[in-house]
């Protein structure tokens, strides 16, 4: 059995391109240009990944184990040419890690009598 929080902690802190891909496919599998849509769209734009970028993160992410590809795909209305990416065990257990530590990091900065400035 793995131990997927040891090895979890040895990938943080994660860079943010990878973080967002992590929560991009944690719903479901979703191939690229969808994985930019959904980064662009829940970011409000303020993120926004090219192409190229996206692929190669998506690759070390492979090769990471965060990620696997799948031959699952939707019923209809598909382009075959298209690879789909799922998060895998590791990759849900790597996210939850991060979210962990960011959620303690905003948490000592808040103890620390700092605050987000009021838009």
């Amino acid at each position: 059995m793995t131990n997927y929080h040891a090895d979890a902690q040895a990938l943080l802190p994660l860079p943010s391109v990878t973080f967002h891909v992590l929560i991009a496919v944690s719903p479901e599998p979703c191939h690229g240009y969808a994985i930019i849509q959904n980064i662009e769209s829940r970011t409000g734009g303020t993120l926004r990944l090219g192409a190229g970028t996206l692929y190669r993160s998506i690759a070390r992410m492979v090769e990471q184990g965060l990620l696997a590809e799948t031959s699952k795909r939707p019923a209809q209305g598909d382009d075959e040419r298209r690879r789909y990416y799922r998060i895998t065990p590791f990759g849900t257990a790597v996210a939850r890690a991060e979210m962990r530590r960011l959620t303690n990091l905003v948490q000592l900065a808040r103890a620390s009598g700092l605050t987000p400035e009021s838009a």
